[in-house]
């Protein structure tokens, strides 16, 4: 069974850090491109980032590119995104994601 945990989440300051993981489960997550999404109080699902399956393509949406970073690994089966310099608007649940599959989430707040 495919299985996707997200944790790492909480309240954070603007301006702070966060590393969120994911752990896969029933799947090489290395064989696939892994994507983090998010979904603000509201509002739609918002495409972060994405790995490709070889590791070294990496995208970002223009929100969050130069402060976030999506990384893998592999004998972990582990996916991460750490996030710098947190703004407000950052808020959401984060949810990693491989095709149409995706976990419970992990809720991130930035707020003073």
């Amino acid at each position: 069974e495919v299985q996707l945990v997200e944790s790492g989440g909480g309240l954070v300051q603007p301006g702070g850090s966060l590393r969120l993981s994911c752990a896969a489960s029933g799947f090489t997550l290395s064989r696939y491109a892994m994507s983090w999404v998010r979904q603000a109080p509201g509002k739609g699902l918002e495409w972060v980032s994405t790995i490709s399956s070889g590791g070294r393509t990496t995208t970002y949406a223009d929100s969050v590119k130069g402060r976030f970073t999506i990384s893998r690994d592999s004998a972990k089966n582990t996916l991460y995104l750490q996030m710098n310099s947190l703004k407000p608007e950052d808020t959401a649940v984060y949810y990693c994601a491989q095709g149409q599959t995706r976990g419970q989430g992990t809720q991130v707040t930035v707020s003073s």
